[in-house]
């Protein structure tokens, strides 16, 4: 499954947040930042085929706000305001040329984002492969 693939590929390629330390250059902080969207991104799109496959008429609707409820209501992501708060945090992504909101990305993406992408990634290897 392509969009799974996509998905653990990017993620991996998140864990590499954990390599810098403040202060950030510009260069790395775009960059950190764009890994932390990459892999939204990739979550909610690969959240979306998962759930159209297993027959959840939502997926249809290419929302990602949709899918995030959809998924939560399947059982696949356990905490539905965390997954929102990232939805946002994503949506703030083009604001990211603002130090203070790059920043505030940065910092949820490795306090909590990065440990909820993997939990889904367990979840998905589990119960929905």
């Amino acid at each position: 499954m392509k969009k799974y693939e996509n998905f653990c590929q990017a993620l991996i390629n998140m864990k590499d947040i954990y390599n810098y330390e403040e202060p950030y250059d510009n260069v790395v902080l775009t960059g950190l930042v764009g890994l932390y969207e990459i892999t939204f991104e990739q979550s909610w799109k690969m959240m979306k085929e998962i759930l159209q496959n297993h027959g959840y008429e939502e997926g249809a609707t290419g929302s990602p706000k949709i899918i995030l409820k959809t998924a939560y209501k399947a059982g696949m992501i356990k905490d539905e305001d965390l997954w929102l708060k990232a939805l946002r945090e994503r949506n703030n992504v083009t604001h990211s040329y603002n130090q203070n909101i790059a920043l505030s990305i940065i910092s949820q993406a490795k306090e909590k984002f990065y440990d909820m992408f993997c939990q889904l990634k367990k979840e998905i290897d589990e119960n929905w492969i």
